[in-house]
Formats: C-alpha cells, sequence, structure tokens
C-alpha cells in the first residue's frame, strides 16, 4: 500500500489494559480498503508488544506521563497536529474522553469519539465541549447501554449522530490459546475434581463481587461436594472481599488467583462463568467465556446482558438469591457439541471483526468515508 494512501488517524490515551488489543479491533476495520492506519498513543512508553497487538500500519508514541498530559495538554495538541500535517487523514477514530479532546483541539477532521465506560458527559464542562464541536464530533457507545447513556447527556443531538459498535473478538485466536481444563486446573492450583464457579475482573464495588460471594454461599450446600468459586483479579476490595469469605465461613471454598496474564487462556478451568457487575459497560469476558464453551451468568445491568441474551442467564443485578438458584441450576449443565456450535455462532454474529466491519461501514457517520 502506499505511503500516500488516505489515512486513518486513531488516537488512544494509552495502551495499558486492554487498550492496545481495542486499537488493534478498531485497525482491522480497514483490512482490505484504500486506507492506512495510523495510531497514535498519548501516553506509555514505546512497546513493540503492543505496538503488533495494534495491527496499524504506523504507531508513534508520544510517551506523556499522566501528569504531564494533564500539565502539558497544549504540548499534546500541537504534536497531534504537527502529525496530522504530515500525513492526509480522511478523519479519526480517537478513544476516550482526553483523546477526543486532543483530536478535536489538534486537528480539523470529523473525530468519531468511542466511549467504552458510562457517564462520560456527567460533568456540565465535558457536555459544553462536546457541543462546541457538536458539527464534527460523532460518538460511539461499546454497548447499547452506553450509547444510550451518552443520548441521555445529550438530548439535543439526533440519534444518528450517538451510536453503538460492539466490541469484538478473534474467536480463532481465543480458542487456539485455551489451555486445556486440566493444564488450566493445574497452573491455576485448582484441584481437578471440584466445581467450579469462575470470576474475572478488577476486584472493585463496580464489579460487585460481593454478591457473588454471598450468592456463593447460599448455594453451597446445594453445590457438589468441594466446590469452589475462584476469583481472578486484584484491586482495592481484596481484603474487604476476603473478610467477607470469612464472615460468611466459605473462606475454603473461595480462592482468589490475583491477577492472572493472558487470564482468558485458563477459562476452561472453570464449570461455570459469572459475571455480578454493577452497569457494565460491555462485558468482554463474557465473550471470552462463551468462547470457552462455558455457560454464562450475568447480572441484568449495562452492557452485560446485550453481550449473553439469548443463549445465557440473566439474574437481577445485587439478588444474591436469584444467583444462587442460577448456579444450582447450572450444576446440571453439561457441554455439548451444539451448545460449543450455538456459542461460536452467537459471537460470530455479533461480536466478530466480521460482524464489526459490516456494522460500522452502515453507519450514518462513516458513510461519506465508506470506500467505493
Amino acid at each position: 500500500m502506499s505511503k500516500n494512501a488516505k489515512a486513518v488517524l486513531q488516537l488512544c490515551n494509552g495502551y495499558f489494559l486492554a487498550y492496545a488489543d481495542c486499537a488493534g479491533r478498531y485497525s482491522r476495520l480497514f483490512r482490505d480498503t484504500p486506507y492506512r492506519v495510523v495510531t497514535v498513543q498519548l501516553r506509555d512508553p514505546p512497546d513493540e508488544k503492543a505496538a503488533q497487538k495494534m495491527a496499524s500500519d504506523e504507531v508513534i508514541f508520544l510517551g506523556y506521563q499522566s501528569s504531564e498530559f494533564r500539565n502539558f495538554r497544549l504540548k499534546a495538541i500541537r504534536d497531534v497536529r504537527r502529525i496530522a500535517a504530515t500525513h492526509d487523514f480522511a478523519f479519526c477514530i480517537a478513544h476516550r474522553y482526553k483523546s477526543i479532546y486532543t483530536a478535536l483541539w489538534g486537528t480539523h477532521l470529523t473525530v468519531i469519539g468511542v466511549h467504552h465506560d458510562f457517564d462520560e458527559y456527567r460533568r456540565f464542562n465535558r457536555r459544553m465541549f462536546a457541543n462546541m464541536f457538536k458539527k464534527r464530533l460523532r460518538l460511539l457507545g461499546v454497548s447499547d447501554a452506553v450509547r444510550d447513556n451518552i443520548r441521555t447527556a445529550l438530548p439535543a443531538w439526533p440519534s444518528s449522530h450517538i451510536e453503538t459498535l460492539y466490541n469484538r473478538i478473534d474467536i480463532s485466536a481465543v480458542q487456539i490459546n485455551l489451555l486445556p481444563r486440566e493444564t488450566a486446573r493445574a497452573m491455576l492450583g485448582l484441584p481437578l475434581q471440584s466445581w467450579i464457579v469462575g470470576n474475572v475482573g478488577r476486584l472493585h464495588q463496580n464489579k460487585d463481587q460481593a454478591t457473588l460471594i454471598r450468592a456463593f454461599a447460599v448455594a453451597l450446600p446445594n453445590l457438589p461436594p468441594g466446590s469452589l468459586l475462584a476469583i481472578m483479579g486484584s484491586g482495592p476490595l481484596e481484603e474487604e472481599l476476603k473478610a467477607l469469605t470469612g464472615k460468611l465461613d466459605i473462606q475454603e471454598s473461595v480462592r482468589f488467583l490475583g491477577q492472572i496474564g493472558e487470564g482468558s487462556r485458563y477459562f476452561r478451568a472453570f464449570d461455570v462463568f459469572a459475571l455480578s457487575s454493577d452497569r457494565e459497560p460491555f462485558g468482554m469476558v463474557l465473550l471470552e467465556a462463551l468462547m470457552a464453551h462455558l455457560p454464562v451468568v450475568c447480572s441484568d445491568c449495562g452492557g452485560g446482558r446485550e453481550v449473553v441474551e439469548g443463549i445465557g442467564d440473566i439474574f437481577p443485578f445485587g439478588d444474591a438469591d436469584a444467583l444462587a438458584q442460577a448456579l444450582i441450576r447450572l450444576t446440571q449443565w453439561r457441554e455439548t457439541e451444539d451448545y460449543a456450535k450455538k456459542a461460536d455462532v452467537h459471537v460470530q454474529r455479533k461480536f466478530s471483526d466480521e460482524a464489526a466491519v459490516e456494522a460500522f461501514w452502515r453507519l450514518p457517520m462513516v458513510s461519506k468515508f465508506k470506500p467505493c
């Protein structure tokens, strides 16, 4: 592809957590098109592995620290302006508010801002900023729940200016990397014969593992002997959650696995996957669990419902008794070839790269940029 080909600018606040993978998913929207993708990382130092995940034609690391970005925002805008002047960009995709802010001040491009969380426009100054750039700012939520949250904050905007583009997953890559059940359990230190409920997420109030622990305590007398709850992740509530297991006298049946790199590789260690989050924006771990062909149970809030509806079990948020009953029912579940096929089809239809490409180029906000 020619260096002079029309380009898309992708602006990211950083590649920490899963955002390098996210940048890669957006880069792949332009595969087999005339567009080059130039991804600019505002924060974090250059990293070859992260650059590979971004799957872009060019990656530029500006390398700001968090404190620097707060104090030297104008410098970041000047850097982006300089980059824009040396490329023939058609439009910009910017992830999260800081990137959107920088892209709008640093370029004259149409900016498609992608929001991965709720309440990004709760603050008055952010709503004012969005309205100031209303003519060339378009917004995407990673779920209908996030989209509707933005629409509520910006009620005067046309609905076609605030739409949904689901997160997606590389089905084959995830499934190829899955460890066999026995290997995964051995590496996590989990007994081979136990029936195990898995949960993956930051130990934070928004993930509400407390409800999951309470539900497990209620269900435990009716679960197979030796059943375990395995929680993968770290966060500020770790000690509080461990104390809760002690208070409920189930500390011997709950394993805190800590932060595990490439955690989705280990999902076949679980028999069931449970997500009890409060207002989950999307729920990528639910897709990963489905790709491991696990039964999933999810709280009825945020984007999680959109991921599992039609294939998973949904319970009212915060209802430990309802979750307990769901766990008890799932002790009778057994993986079948039909379920595996159904899970694959479900994810392929709504959450694959192919589905995202089709959905993206149907959006009115990008129709004028669609390659002929």
